[in-house]
C-alpha cells in the first residue's frame, strides 16, 4: 500500500524537489568555501601517536559545516526572493476566496521557479567571478567566498530599508558605516528579510482591496433583499474569480512580482 501510494505523488511536487535539490547544492558550495578548502576522510582507528592539530581543525570544519547544513534550505530561501513572492501567491488565493486552490505544491513550485528566474543575473555574476575561478584555482577559497557575497549582498541592498539597516546596527551597537561595504552581513540579512516581509505585506494589502469591494458589494444586495441566511462569500466567489481571469490576474501579478525585484519598466 506505501509503495502504491509514493508512486501516486503529483510530477510538479517531484519538480519541485528536484528545484529545491538544485538550490541546496549550491548553498552546499557556498558553506564549503567558508567552512574548509578539502573535506577530509574519515575513518574509525586507533592510533598510537596524537593528531596533527591540521586535521582536528579539519574534523571540527567538517562537524560545522554538517550542523550548518541542515539550516541550509531556509537560510537560502531567506536571502532570495522567495519570501516575497510565497506571501503574495499565498495571500491572493486568500483574497480570492479559494484558501487551498491553486494547491501549495503549484504556489511553491510557481515561487521557486519565479526565483530561479529573479536570481538568475546574480548566480551568473557568482559563477563568473567566484565559482569557475575557483574550481579552476585561480583564487583561493578566502577569496573566492568574499567574491560570492558581493552579488548577493547588492542583490539586497537593493531591496532592503535603510532604516531596517539603521535598526539592526542599533540592535547590535556597531558603529555607523562610512560605506555599504562596512555594513556587516549579520546585520543585512535580518533587515532584508524584514523588508520583504513589509513589501509582500504592502502588495497583499493592494491585491485585497478589489476583491474586498467585491464582497461589500454582495453583502449589501443580499442584506437589502433579505437573504441574510445566505453565505456572501458563496454568492462573491464566481464574481471575483472571472474578474481575476478577465483582467489576467497571473499576468499582472507576475509582472508586478518581477518588477518589484528589477525596478524595470
Amino acid at each position: 500500500m506505501a509503495a502504491r501510494i509514493i508512486s501516486k505523488s503529483p510530477p510538479i511536487a517531484r519538480r519541485t524537489n528536484r528545484s529545491f535539490a538544485q538550490i541546496v547544492i549550491l548553498l552546499v558550495f557556498l558553506l564549503l568555501l567558508s567552512g574548509c578548502s578539502a573535506v577530509p576522510g574519515v575513518s574509525l582507528t586507533v592510533e598510537g601517536q596524537s593528531p596533527q592539530p591540521k586535521e582536528v581543525t579539519s574534523g571540527v570544519q567538517l562537524l560545522v559545516l554538517m550542523t550548518v547544513l541542515s539550516l541550509a534550505p531556509s537560510i537560502l530561501i531567506l536571502a532570495t526572493s522567495f519570501t516575497r513572492i510565497v506571501i503574495v501567491l499565498s495571500m491572493l488565493r486568500t483574497a480570492i476566496g479559494t484558501p487551498s486552490i491553486p494547491p501549495n505544491q503549484v504556489v511553491i513550485g510557481l515561487s521557486l521557479l519565479l526565483t530561479f528566474f529573479i536570481m538568475a543575473p546574480v548566480y551568473k555574476e557568482m559563477d563568473a567571478t567566484a565559482i569557475q575561478p575557483f574550481l579552476n584555482e585561480q583564487i583561493d577559497q578566502k577569496t573566492a567566498l568574499a567574491q560570492a557575497q558581493k552579488p548577493v549582498r547588492e542583490f539586497m541592498f537593493r531591496q532592503t530599508r535603510e532604516k531596517d539597516i539603521q535598526l539592526f546596527l542599533d540592535l547590535g551597537n556597531e558603529p555607523q558605516p562610512a560605506t555599504v561595504d562596512d555594513i556587516s552581513t549579520v546585520s543585512l540579512f535580518p533587515a532584508f528579510v524584514i523588508s520583504e516581509l513589509r513589501t509582500a505585506f504592502t502588495m497583499g494589502f493592494v491585491i485585497y482591496i478589489p476583491f474586498l469591494v467585491i464582497d461589500l458589494v454582495v453583502s449589501s444586495i443580499l442584506l437589502s433583499m433579505g437573504m441574510m441566511m445566505l453565505p456572501p462569500s458563496l454568492i462573491s466567489l464566481p464574481f471575483k474569480i472571472l474578474l481575476f481571469v478577465m483582467v489576467d490576474g497571473w499576468y499582472l501579478i507576475v509582472r508586478s512580482l518581477v518588477l518589484s525585484f528589477t525596478g524595470s519598466a
